[in-house]
């Protein structure tokens, strides 16, 4: 049975609240991304090891973060719109960073939405 389910959050006001705490809110960002899908999937690397990957080798999240997102949907038989190589995209300057980033957050909130969380 899956656990609850996890927040759905705008890119928009991610990337803001990212700028504006010089990144410290990207950091939780990805603390609290990894933790909800473990915490719903009992699957994953879960919210302390990927806020320590994040804090030490970030890189490897940019990775790790869309398979996740794709694993749950391929949990459930669907295809997975995201998966590891969604990471490449952080190889094109700036707009790539856009592109990883809506592709993964998009994603994951049509994912919560369909299982019935609400925005708020």
């Amino acid at each position: 049975m899956p656990g609850p389910l996890g927040k759905i959050r705008s890119p928009w006001i991610v990337i803001l609240l990212s700028i504006v705490t010089l990144g410290i809110y990207g950091i939780y960002w990805q603390y609290a991304m990894f933790k909800e899908m473990k915490d719903y999937s009992g699957q994953g690397i879960g919210g302390v090891l990927g806020l320590v990957l994040a804090i030490l080798l970030s890189i490897v999240n940019i990775f790790v973060m869309p398979s996740e997102v794709g694993n749950l949907y391929a949990a459930e038989g669907q295809p997975k719109p995201v998966q590891g190589v969604t990471g490449f995209w952080i190889l094109l300057p700036i707009v790539g960073y856009f592109v990883w980033f809506f592709k993964v957050q998009g994603h994951l909130n049509k994912f919560w939405t369909s299982h019935g969380a609400v925005t708020g």
